[in-house]
């Protein structure tokens, strides 16, 4: 059973805490860590982002930022960060490697196999800009189906005109290009 803290509108926890089926059938807010592996070139910069399995229970197949998880109770966005980078792609950093770039909040409903999913989240934005080669990951598979680098002004264009292929949301898109001091928006 995956447990969440409860969190007020800024990501800081209440003091409560919820199992994720209940956060995501109820809508109720809690927190999760984006990690996002950038890097430039040519004068522009790359995201490198992964396709999510297709049993993820929200947009299976679609592409998405380099690494996310829901941070559990009684964890802080830092650790669960670094924890996720190793989990999803094989990436043993170290917490000097991540820049913190700020929060942004998501909020939807949508149906997904059948059933109505309600997300309600302050993501904690991080970014890691250390040298990082596909060929050498470590692909969760039970997560992801694989990742691929896209220049961060194309995808933040295709992600406003809801480009059914990526599910990034746009507040990280965003907060990263804010942190790279890209004008994307």
């Amino acid at each position: 059973m995956e447990l969440f803290d409860i969190c007020d509108e800024q990501g800081n926890p209440t003091g409560d805490t919820v199992e994720r089926s209940e956060a995501h059938a109820k809508g109720i807010c809690h927190r999760t860590a984006h990690i996002w592996i950038a890097k430039q070139e040519n004068g522009r910069y790359k995201v490198l982002l992964q396709k999510r399995a297709m049993n993820k229970d929200s947009f299976p197949g679609r592409y998405d930022t380099s690494s996310a998880g829901h941070i559990q109770a009684g964890d802080e966005p830092l650790e669960s960060a670094l924890r996720e980078l190793g989990e999803e792609l094989g990436i043993k950093a170290e917490a000097s490697d991540l820049d913190f770039a700020g929060t942004f909040r998501i909020q939807y409903e949508k149906e997904f196999h059948g059933r109505m999913f309600r997300d309600n989240e302050v993501a904690f934005v991080f970014v890691y800009q250390k040298q990082v080669d596909i060929a050498d990951l470590t692909i969760q598979k039970e997560e992801l189906d694989g990742v691929c680098w896209f220049d961060l002004e194309d995808t933040y264009e295709a992600c406003k005109n809801h480009d059914q292929k990526f599910c990034v949301p746009i507040g990280g898109l965003e907060t990263v290009g804010k942190y790279l001091n890209e004008r994307i928006y």
